[in-house]
């Protein structure tokens, strides 16, 4: 039988659930209302060069907003309360969305010419694909804000932007399987040799470039082989 103090206790724990709930739930609603407005903006440019240059500079876009329990888990692993407050300012990759072009110079066009755009404010640039990390992984990555407008009024929120190629998505996909599998034999083997598919892939990247710029006879953007 529960104790009159333990109800109490657990009343209370569930009082500060309730109270969170609401404003979670609209926290993340705003954060999606950010996310569409992101991904519509790049539709559209990939809509104009389709009808202006006969080329579309992405192949595929995919949303996603962070879980609540993976959110739960990144807060209390930094060691952050578990507040609104924590979340807006902790957190910028709540709302994310991930852009598949086919060549590298198509990702730093498109993000060039979403951060012209003068409602769009960039927080942090983080190029992957210039300065890989230690392990292979290779993207660009940007964080924004951008203004969601609400019978309350103008929020600004934040979205994380990935930028990758189909090559360099196809290894990253391979890479988060392999790399959270539990038990791993010979991890530091499987490492390197994940290491080197990213060089192989990086230089077929590069390689599809050179064609494209064959093709268009325009320059590119290359790609860093360590």
């Amino acid at each position: 039988m529960i104790e009159k103090k333990e109800l109490e206790v657990e009343l209370e724990k569930l009082e500060e659930l309730q109270s969170i709930t609401q404003p979670f739930l609209r926290l993340m609603m705003e954060y999606h209302c950010a996310m569409e407005e992101i991904a519509t903006k790049l539709r559209n440019l990939n809509l104009e060069f389709a009808q202006v240059y006969n080329r579309n500079p992405f192949e595929t876009i995919k949303t996603r907003i962070k879980s609540p329990s993976s959110i739960l888990e990144k807060m209390q692993r930094r060691g952050y309360d578990i507040t609104i407050g924590n979340l807006e300012e902790k957190l910028s990759d709540i709302a994310g969305v991930r852009v598949i072009c086919s060549f590298q110079k198509d990702i730093y066009t498109l993000a060039d010419l979403l951060l012209q755009q003068d409602d769009v404010v960039l927080l942090e640039r983080k190029d992957y694909i210039q300065n890989p990390k230690q392990n292979g992984y290779r993207s660009l990555h940007l964080i924004v804000e951008v203004p969601i407008f609400l019978s309350s009024g103008k929020k600004m929120r934040k979205v994380e932007i990935q930028f990758r190629t189909i090559a360099m998505d196809f290894w990253a996909s391979l890479d988060h399987k392999l790399r959270y599998k539990k038990d791993l034999k010979n991890a530091e083997m499987v490492a390197a040799e994940l290491r080197e598919c990213a060089e192989t892939i990086c230089g077929i990247d590069v390689k599809m470039q050179g064609i494209l710029e064959q093709i268009e006879g325009d320059e590119g953007y290359g790609c860093r082989m360590d």
